[in-house]
């Protein structure tokens, strides 16, 4: 505690030179200028926020919402269904993100991130939301007396290319696919990374804005309501040097 509060020799703003500084005042300084910045030490922090599912490994694949996952990080855990093993135990969580249902993450003992393909994945190359998955099953439901998923996701982009879906439900499914197939069109992306996330990859398919120009010194900006967080931001600053000012006032 004592060493945030002494100045230090290193730490100097070169606006005023004479101020000496902390490191706790140093951090309050930055922050005033710049805003605090939380940046995710984890780059696949985004899994922990989907949605969790707990199953058991079977000798097949993991199946959830009648959907079976595949993938050979479960190749350790098959064994587990027909164990002696208490059920709690064999329940392993399983992530899944609602707006794309052909694939799950799982994270192993050693905490590290595997992804699980849907069966019908390769026939689709493009996400499908869990919301447009129970349409395509009624659609099939209607048409066969034994319906199976790849007949119901066939029925259901036949409909939309031939324009049939109508309804407000329909074409809002349709508009989401639409633009997180786009979105998901990012250089270089692999099917286990974060950025294959419908969710984060929408984020990152945002264009860029650019930075406002540069304001010259003697050019003095107008003030509206919409300069309020700025004002504040510039009072806090201005805080901070009254009272290194005072400071250095009171040594002289």
């Amino acid at each position: 505690m004592t060493y945030h509060r002494r100045p230090h020799a290193g730490l100097l703003d070169p606006h005023l030179p004479k101020v000496k500084l902390s490191p706790a005042a140093m951090f309050e300084h930055g922050l005033a200028r710049a805003g605090y910045i939380e940046v995710p030490r984890d780059p696949h922090l985004a899994y922990e926020f989907l949605d969790v599912t707990m199953r058991t490994v079977q000798h097949y694949s993991v199946e959830i919402n009648g959907r079976r996952y595949n993938g050979s990080c479960l190749d350790g855990l098959r064994d587990m269904a027909g164990s002696n093993i208490d059920l709690a135990k064999r329940r392993l969580p399983f992530f899944a993100e609602p707006d794309d249902v052909t694939r799950i993450r799982f994270r192993d003992h050693e905490r590290v991130w595997h992804t699980l393909q849907w069966e019908h994945a390769p026939s689709l190359n493009m996400p499908l939301s869990e919301e447009a998955m129970q349409f395509a099953r009624r659609l099939a439901a209607k048409e066969y007396t034994y319906p199976d998923d790849r007949l119901g996701i066939a029925l259901l982009l036949k409909r939309w290319n031939l324009g049939l879906g109508t309804s407000l439900v329909e074409r809002r499914m349709a508009l989401r696919l639409s633009r997180e197939q786009v979105a998901l069109d990012l250089p270089e992306q692999q099917a286990d990374d974060v950025r294959s996330l419908p969710s984060v990859a929408r984020v990152l398919s945002l264009p860029e804005q650019s930075a406002p120009p540069a304001i010259e010194a003697v050019q003095e900006p107008e003030a509206g309501d919409d300069d309020a967080d700025g004002l504040e931001e510039l009072e806090e600053e201005l805080d901070f040097y009254a009272t290194a000012l005072k400071d250095i006032d009171d040594d002289e």
